[in-house]
């Protein structure tokens, strides 16, 4: 039985108001006034994408009392529905790192999961190309890099071989990673959430955190319904529909998480990092009989991602993308909602054939028809050196029952089981 629920089901009564984000005094006088509803909670999980779907899945199965919230109308509509599906190997990322780590135990970990309950994913092996002389030594650190992260049968293989293997491309070099794959994300995330909700776990969506406030060992979330935040107006005073007071909250609000954090009165700031934004698009493949590619194809890696890549869908249709475009100036309110920009300009994919023909050759000119795009959380901009996952408890930021999740972008599909299980372990022996 679904157990997804609108948060006034925790009221007796709810007093209609327009609601606004808040300035922190607000928030904070809100805290403090008595006519407005409290309920306390155990574990409140704040954001439905896949990562706080796997972290409500663990908890619950751990015998917590688990209330997932997210402002949109159903999981995953962020960037949990918007990447590339694919399940990664672990070759990019620093030893040692949160994303090295989790990639390759949350690679594992899902292949076991999806065999084991019969979500579609396919290990199709990837790719990843030097299309010229000057990349090899890139590639070789690539490899060496995947090997330190204990990545299983990466192997360097030249281009002979590469085209056998994919008659269609062109490289000078490859280096081959038989563990990558790809998965429905979303039959995934159902399979997840089912198991949260019948261990016990309630999902209410439509559903928005304002903010929250320090109140001695615990935290107070202001929490109100989505749809009071349509019409905001600054001369309207705040008055959430309910104030809850868990025991535990995890922060997994993905595009949001970074400017929720900052709406926690009392917490140091200091430890919050900046938000940046990087949208990314995705083109089809079209006019074609055969899909020219059985595996996913990578260039080396570009400022901000892996480069627009091959990636396949589990019924055979090619995808390229996602390209990089960094976005300034995101409201308070586009985080929240989720209310970014996630058209495609078809003139774009003039971008796309340039960068593909560096391995893909024989794309034909008018074959690239617009799919769609997703945001990426990230906590560093452009130029910058990529940053790992930041994954903050009471140890880093003195808050107990408090865990923040920044930055949780690609690998972050592969890495949520993994991710689900340390959080986990963290909350339940910090308290």
């Amino acid at each position: 039985m679904r157990k997804s629920v609108r948060i006034t089901t925790f009221l007796k009564s709810v007093k209609s108001s327009k609601i606004i984000i808040p300035p922190v005094k607000r928030l904070m006088s809100s805290m403090e006034s008595n006519s407005i509803p409290k309920e306390k909670v155990d574990c409140v999980v704040i954001g439905a994408g896949i990562v706080g779907i796997a972290i409500a899945r663990e908890l619950s199965l751990k015998g917590r009392q688990v209330l997932v919230l997210d402002s949109s109308n159903t999981f995953g509509t962020g960037t949990s529905s918007r990447n590339s599906q694919v399940i990664h190997a672990g070759i990019y990322h620093p030893p040692n790192s949160f994303k090295a780590k989790f990639c390759v135990k949350g690679r594992e970990l899902m292949y076991r999961y999806c065999s084991e309950r019969d979500v579609p994913h396919k290990q199709v092996g990837k790719l990843v190309v030097a299309t010229s002389e000057s990349e090899i030594p890139k590639l070789n650190e690539i490899l060496a890099r995947g090997i330190e992260n204990g990545v299983d049968s990466l192997r360097m293989i030249e281009a002979s071989t590469a085209t056998r293997m994919e008659p269609e491309l062109y490289c000078v070099k490859a280096l081959f990673s038989p563990v990558s794959g790809i998965v429905d994300s979303h039959t995934l995330m159902l399979s997840l959430l089912g198991e949260a909700e019948n261990n016990g776990a309630t999902f209410s969506y439509n559903t928005t955190v304002l903010g929250g406030q320090l109140l001695g060992n615990e935290i107070a979330l202001s929490v109100t319904e989505s749809q009071n935040l349509e019409n905001m107006n600054e001369e309207v005073p705040l008055l959430p529909d309910l104030i809850l007071l868990p025991k535990v909250v995890i922060n997994s609000a993905g595009l949001a998480a970074i400017t929720l954090a900052k709406r926690f009165i009392g917490l140091n700031s200091s430890f919050i990092p900046n938000a940046y934004y990087a949208r990314g698009h995705y083109f089809s493949l079209s006019n074609t009989k055969m899909a020219p590619f059985q595996r996913l194809i990578y260039p080396l890696p570009e400022d901000g991602g892996v480069g627009v890549h091959v990636t396949l869908d589990l019924d055979g249709q090619v995808k390229f993308g996602p390209d990089v475009e960094w976005i300034n100036g995101v409201p308070d309110i586009a985080s929240f909602l989720n209310r970014f920009e996630y058209s495609i300009c078809p003139q774009r994919a003039e971008r796309f054939y340039a960068e593909i023909r560096k391995y893909y050759p024989n794309l034909k000119e008018g074959s690239l028809e617009p799919g769609y795009s997703g945001i990426r959380p990230k906590i560093t901009g452009a130029g910058m050196t990529p940053c790992d996952f930041v994954i903050q408890g009471q140890d880093v930021h003195g808050v107990r029952g408090l865990v923040n999740l920044f930055g949780i972008e690609s690998p972050g599909l592969t890495s949520s089981l993994a991710i689900a299980e340390h959080v986990s372990s963290r909350v339940l022996h910090s308290i």
